[in-house]
């Protein structure tokens, strides 16, 4: 839509970020009178309600805008996909902001106000476990526990959440053993985690998959094999810069479709929330929503 006729819909998780996104909520809503924004704003109960809202806003023409964590902006994003005239806008208001990370937006939401006025409509792929939509990274193994445990930490520790969660899930880990189809081509391992990553980042900074590209229609699958708890310590400060991947107990694949299958159960978690149990199939869908990203 024309960037003149442009109505936005701000759509507020509340507890998102620990209070985070509700705390910016007066500041952005000051940025966006100042630049002449025509905007209403709306709260939600849940992922399910953050859906609703969204596809109401683009049933009425406007664009939907996540001010929250990335699992709000996935889930505003698989309610849209599909939908040539829906257009999307990120405001970063969680605990990781993984996807305005890699996007480029800036990760202050008053500032991320600008890419709203002067962005670009770019088309992003989606990742799809099960019928769900996410737009970062879908993981399973220990980085079920993990993410079980940082969900549960205390909203203080702020993006340390995730190295919480990981940190104590690692005192109770046992290897699990994997079974991997990427296009067809099966792989089993004995190991740490399988993630389907459809983005570079997750866990609040964390470039898993440094080659990854929302754009380009495939997934790249990152297997951890096993190594000591000593060798995981020693590797965990690398992925911040994404040099883990040269490191022989990690494997980069790259496909359309992933299966996975595995010893004991697990939840895959994507976005920072529970999607769906093992075994599960995860895709990608290309080009699947259009989101406001910086000129």
């Amino acid at each position: 839509m024309p960037l003149v006729s442009r109505r936005y819909a701000l759509i507020v998780n509340p507890s998102s970020g620990g209070g985070r996104a509700a705390k910016a909520l007066p500041a952005v809503e000051a940025e966006l009178r100042a630049r002449g924004l025509a905007f209403r704003t709306s709260t939600t109960r849940d992922l399910p309600h953050v859906g609703d809202l969204a596809r109401e806003a683009a049933a009425a023409g406007e664009v939907p805008v996540a001010l929250s964590g990335d699992g709000c902006v996935g889930a505003i994003a698989g309610a849209l996909r599909g939908q040539p005239d829906a257009v999307m806008g990120v405001l970063p208001g969680g605990r990781g902001n993984d996807f305005a990370r890699v996007a480029g937006i800036p990760r202050d939401p008053v500032a991320a106000v600008a890419v709203l006025q002067s962005g670009v409509p770019r088309p992003v792929d989606l990742g799809e476990v099960e019928g769900r939509a996410f737009i970062g990274i879908a993981s399973l193994g220990f980085d079920s526990e993990a993410n079980r445990r940082a969900n549960e930490a205390p909203a203080r520790l702020g993006p340390l959440v995730y190295a919480y969660g990981a940190l104590g899930a690692l005192a109770t880990w046992r290897h699990a053993a994997f079974t991997v189809t990427v296009d067809g081509e099966r792989r089993a391992f004995t190991g740490w985690s399988v993630a389907a990553a459809n983005s570079k980042a997750y866990g609040g900074g964390m470039f898993l998959a440094p080659d990854a590209a929302f754009d380009d229609g495939a997934l790249d699958v990152v297997l951890s094999k096993a190594s000591s708890k000593a060798h995981f310590l020693r590797m965990l400060p690398r992925v911040f810069k994404g040099t883990h991947v040269a490191d022989p107990d990690i494997e980069v694949l790259r496909g359309a479709e992933v299966h996975v299958e595995a010893d004991r159960p697990f939840t895959v978690y994507a976005d920072g929330d529970p999607i769906a149990e093992l075994p599960a199939t995860i895709r990608c869908v290309p080009g699947a929503v259009r989101v406001l990203l910086p000129a």
